[in-house]
């Protein structure tokens, strides 16, 4: 586990050397810099998603949820952007990607509690069919 996280620092700090190697007046670039910080959330993500035992899925996709619902607020905050102000182009697009964050951030929360209740269901114990009288 430490040989990873050793190869993700090295990884991160080769990523986002370009964005820090700024020179004089110049300013790092920071679309470099967040592509940097995205693709090691990627590798991060994997290792971690990966490295949980399966006993502790149920209570993480419950997080998740719960993360998915404060995300449905600030894109329903998105979508209600501007009112009482005159439609403009921009907030035309604000309003729709902030409803298009509603729907996907929707299908995200009901995906996951359909996906909870499904595993919990792989816990519970089976009912054993009653046992049939001998009879002639």
């Amino acid at each position: 586990m430490i040989k990873r996280l050793a190869v993700l620092g090295v990884l991160a700090c080769a990523l986002a050397s370009p964005a820090l190697a700024a020179t004089g007046a110049e300013q790092s670039d920071g679309l470099i810099f967040r592509l940097a910080i995205f693709v090691l959330s990627i590798f991060v993500g994997y290792y971690v998603v990966w490295s949980v035992t399966p006993a502790l899925h149920t209570p993480l996709m419950a997080v998740t949820n719960a993360i998915s619902s404060v995300i449905i607020v600030g894109a329903l905050i998105a979508a209600a952007a501007g009112s009482g102000q005159e439609m403009t182009g921009d907030l035309w697009l604000s309003k729709g990607m902030g409803g298009v964050a509603v729907a996907l951030a929707a299908v995200n929360i009901f995906g996951g509690f359909l996906v909870t209740k499904r595993m919990l269901a792989m816990y519970k114990k089976k009912e054993k069919p009653a046992a049939k009288p001998a009879g002639k």
